[in-house]
């Protein structure tokens, strides 16, 4: 719980600052036709899995759009759903598996592009721990790291455990965020494994601090650890949002689906090179491999992939006490009105 308040405060501070240094200027909420700026909350703006966000903008996509885009950043993905619940953002970047569970909780939100059909994730085990956490079934009485406590990490933990007959009461998952943080606490002891992205799973290796247990980076990764494609980065957001400011919304499906298909046409090295410098904590080539690890999760057209919300419902009800007995219209958890009208 103190490493979860410590985390929580420094989310904040980090928000405070980047708000100030991200975007383009100005306060003022988008309407729908009005030009205002559309503030978009990003689970880890530096993850490789949320990286259009940024390359987005350095692409100048946005602009180009005439949509004006303030980029903010939350270590975790359940802080930056509390920012679009709360509305003190437009959008969020983030696992589209929140959608799901915000709507047993009476909140209509829905991913309007669908970055990735894969997870992105990966489950790494401390050099120390490898020997006795081989699979999902040695969770038990281990503790291990997720970005945040209600994280999407968090719920892709306790499906892999569940799926393999340990309960979420046997195992403990820590908040330890992602980057720094999280290799500090691999390197500590304070977790024998975690969940995480990269760049974070290529510095681990790079180090020779731990190795991969569970690779859900590629389509296949996913289907093999998760039963089917499991769409997760996406941009989300509320549905009476959606409906009321169509025009900034295809605008802002027209700049993303432009970044997907201009990733899927450069190599790992092209992309990184737009990026921040500071996103490549490991070096260059690091960075870049970082990239070509985790591409095969992206979408090339932000369509939501057809079996992939049922496969979500069907990992989320397998451990959610929340969703485990209620009923999910699917069909409003997503929209593909807007990427399929994206020229």
């Amino acid at each position: 719980m103190r490493t979860y308040l410590r985390m929580s405060a420094a989310a904040v501070s980090a928000l405070l600052a980047l708000s100030t240094v991200t975007g383009c200027g100005g306060d003022s909420a988008a309407g729908g036709s009005s030009g205002g700026k559309v503030k978009i909350m990003v689970g880890g703006l530096d993850k490789v899995i949320y990286l259009p966000a940024m390359l987005t903008q350095k692409l100048g996509y946005f602009k180009e759009e005439g949509v004006d885009v303030q980029l903010l950043t939350e270590p975790a993905g359940v802080q930056a759903t509390t920012s679009l619940v709360s509305g003190d953002v437009q959008g969020v970047v983030g696992f589209y598996d929140h959608t799901l569970d915000l709507q047993v909780k009476g909140k209509q939100v829905e991913s309007v592009v669908q970055f990735s059909h894969a997870p992105g994730e990966v489950e790494v085990v401390s050099n120390k721990a490898a020997a006795g956490l081989t699979s999902p079934k040695d969770f038990k009485g281990k503790k291990l790291g997720v970005t945040g406590l209600g994280s999407s990490t968090d719920f892709l933990t306790k499906y892999l455990a569940v799926n393999d007959g340990v309960s979420t009461e046997e195992f403990s998952t820590v908040a330890v965020g992602a980057g720094q943080t999280f290799i500090s606490a691999l390197q500590q002891g304070s977790i024998e494994g975690g969940m995480t992205t990269d760049p974070t799973v290529a510095q681990i290796l790079d180090k020779k601090l731990g190795k991969v247990l569970i690779d859900m980076r590629t389509p296949e990764g996913s289907k093999e650890a998760l039963g089917g494609p499991y769409p997760s980065s996406s941009l989300y957001m509320n549905t009476d949002w959606v409906n009321g400011n169509k025009e900034t919304v295809q605008k802002l499906a027209n700049a993303f689906v432009k970044t997907l298909r201009w990733m899927s046409s450069h190599t790992p090295e092209e992309i990184a090179a737009k990026m921040p410098a500071d996103y490549a904590q490991g070096g260059k080539e690091l960075y870049a491999q970082s990239i070509k690890s985790t591409l095969p999760m992206f979408t090339t057209d932000g369509v939501m992939p057809a079996d992939g919300p049922a496969t979500v419902e069907r990992v989320l009800k397998a451990f959610n006490p929340n969703l485990k007995n209620a009923k999910v219209d699917l069909e409003k958890t997503y929209t593909t009105e807007f990427v399929k009208k994206a020229g």
